[in-house]
C-alpha cells in the first residue's frame, strides 16, 4: 500500500507536473494622461521631445501632448472642456490667465498635488520672480514651465558703423545711440507685437514704478490701475517721438518683427529671451544682447516674467493624479530644466538648474542666455517688481494697446490715451471683481 502524502505535497507535486505554459502575466499598459499645450513650431517640437524623454524614462505612465492653438484658444478650450467634464489632466496656460485659473475651482494647486503624491520638490529653490508670481497663500499654484523675460537684442554691424560697441544702459542714452545709427545710414528699432509687456509692464517693474494699487493686484481684487500717473505716460511719448523720427516702427500686419530683425533690417529689438532660437538660426546675422534699459537716475530692479505654467486639473482619478505629479516632478528636475533652457532659450526656473547650466560651461558658449536669469534675479523684488496679478488681464491689455496706438497715430495725446486706458481697464477689473467676490 502506497503511503499517503500530506495534501500540501500532493498539490505541489501536481503543480510541478503542469506544463510551464502561460505562466507570464500580460504587462499592464502605462497610465496615459493628456497634456494640452499652445506651443507650435520648433518649441512645440521640443515639448514633444520632452514628453518622449519622460515616457522613455519609466513604464508606469505615458504623457500625450496635444496642441490646442494659441494661448487664448487654449484657455477658452480648457474652460469649455471643464464645463463638459472632458478636461485633460494637464494644461499649459499663459501668465495672463493666472487669476482665471486660480479662481476657477477647476485646478489642484501643484504644491498640494505633489505633496499628496509624495513627490519632494525644493519649492524654495525656484527663482523669486517666477515663484512669487504663481504663489498664492504660501503655495505654488502651478508648475513653472516656459518662463521668459524680455531683453534687448542688437545688430552689431549697425552699431559698429555708427562707432558704437553696445547699447547704453539708459533709455536716454539709447535714444542718442539710435539717432547716431540712423545718421550713419542704419535702420531704427523694430517693436514686437507684444510691446506692452516690455515697454510698459517691464519698464515699470525695472524702474520700480507702481502699475496698480494693492501691490499690482497681489493684495486684492479691488486693485486699480495707476500707470497713467507714472512715467509710463512719458514712455508712451518717447515711443511716439521715436516713431515720428524714424527710430522705431511696428511691423505691419502679417509681418514678423523677429524676421525683420534677423534679416538685418533693424538696429535693436526688445523681445523675449525665447527669441534666441531665431537669432541662432539666422544666417549671417551679427547680433548680441544686453539687459533692458532703465531711466536715468533709477536703480534697476528685476524684470517680470512672461510665458506659461502647467496646471493640474481636478476631476480625475488618483491614478491619473499620480501620473500628472510624476511628470511634473520630471519637469522640475534640474537636468530637465537645463535641457529645456538650452533647447528653447526659456530661463531655468530654479537656482539649482541655473547653477548646473553654469557648471557645464553653457554661458561661456551662450553668454546672452544668462542675461535673462541675471535680470530676473537682480536685487530683491519689490511690490512694484514682483509681477502683475489682474483678472481678465488680456482684456485690460488690449484696451491699453488700443489707446496706445491711438497715441501713435496722433489721435490722442499720451496722457489722454493712458487716462482712457486706465478707465477702461479699471471697469474690466470691476467686472472680474464682482464675478469672483470672496474667492481671493
Amino acid at each position: 500500500m502506497t503511503p499517503s502524502l500530506p495534501r500540501r505535497t500532493v498539490l505541489a507535486a501536481g503543480a510541478a507536473a503542469l506544463p510551464l505554459l502561460h505562466v507570464r502575466t500580460a504587462k499592464a499598459a502605462p497610465r496615459e494622461i493628456r497634456f494640452w499645450h499652445a506651443m507650435s513650431g520648433v518649441n512645440g517640437e521640443r515639448l514633444e521631445e520632452m514628453t518622449r524623454q519622460f515616457n522613455a524614462s519609466q513604464s508606469e505612465f505615458s504623457v500625450t501632448p496635444i496642441f490646442k492653438g494659441t494661448y487664448d484658444e487654449l484657455i477658452n478650450a480648457t474652460v469649455a472642456a471643464y464645463r463638459t467634464r472632458t478636461q485633460p489632466q494637464l494644461v499649459q496656460i499663459y501668465e495672463r490667465g493666472f487669476m482665471t485659473m486660480l479662481l476657477s475651482g477647476a485646478v489642484v494647486p501643484v504644491q498640494e498635488l505633489m505633496a499628496a503624491q509624495k513627490h519632494e520638490v525644493n519649492w524654495g529653490d525656484f527663482i523669486k520672480p517666477i515663484a512669487g508670481y504663481y504663489t498664492h497663500r504660501g503655495l505654488l499654484a502651478a508648475m513653472p514651465f516656459n518662463s521668459s523675460t524680455p531683453i534687448l537684442f542688437f545688430n552689431k554691424a549697425h552699431f559698429s558703423r555708427a562707432g558704437l560697441e553696445r547699447p547704453a544702459e539708459t533709455w536716454q542714452g539709447l535714444e542718442d545711440q539710435l539717432r547716431r545709427v540712423k545718421a550713419a545710414g542704419g535702420p531704427g528699432s523694430i517693436m514686437a507685437d507684444d510691446y506692452h509687456w516690455s515697454w510698459f509692464e517691464n519698464y515699470s517693474a525695472i524702474n520700480d514704478y507702481q502699475y496698480a494699487t494693492k501691490n499690482n493686484g497681489f493684495s486684492g481684487l479691488d486693485t486699480e490701475f495707476t500707470y497713467n500717473r507714472t512715467p509710463v505716460v512719458q514712455q508712451l511719448g518717447r515711443m511716439k517721438r521715436w516713431m515720428d523720427s524714424g527710430l522705431l516702427e511696428i511691423a505691419g500686419q502679417g509681418v514678423s518683427a523677429t524676421a525683420v530683425f534677423t534679416s538685418g533690417r533693424s538696429a535693436t529689438f526688445i523681445a523675449s529671451t525665447a527669441a534666441h532660437s531665431a537669432m541662432m538660426a539666422a544666417s549671417g546675422l551679427e547680433w548680441d544682447a544686453v539687459p533692458l534699459p532703465w531711466e536715468e537716475g533709477r536703480t534697476p530692479r528685476n524684470s517680470v516674467i512672461g510665458g506659461a505654467v502647467l496646471w493640474a486639473l481636478r476631476g480625475h482619478p488618483e491614478a491619473d493624479n499620480a501620473a500628472t505629479a510624476t511628470f511634473l516632478a520630471f519637469v522640475a528636475k534640474p537636468e530637465t530644466q537645463v535641457w529645456w533652457h538650452k533647447a528653447t532659450g526659456y530661463v531655468p526656473a530654479t537656482n539649482a538648474a541655473y547653477a548646473l547650466a553654469k557648471s557645464q560651461g553653457w554661458y561661456r558658449e551662450r553668454p546672452t542666455q544668462e542675461i535673462a536669469v541675471q535680470q530676473l534675479s537682480r536685487g530683491e523684488p519689490t511690490a512694484n517688481s514682483l509681477g502683475y496679478r489682474f483678472g481678465n488681464f488680456t482684456q485690460t491689455m488690449l484696451a491699453q494697446r488700443e489707446e496706445a496706438e491711438r497715441a501713435f497715430a496722433g489721435q490722442k495725446a499720451p496722457q489722454v490715451a493712458m487716462d482712457d486706458a486706465v478707465a477702461r481697464g479699471n471697469e474690466i477689473l470691476r467686472r472680474f471683481e464682482r464675478l469672483n467676490a470672496g474667492k481671493y
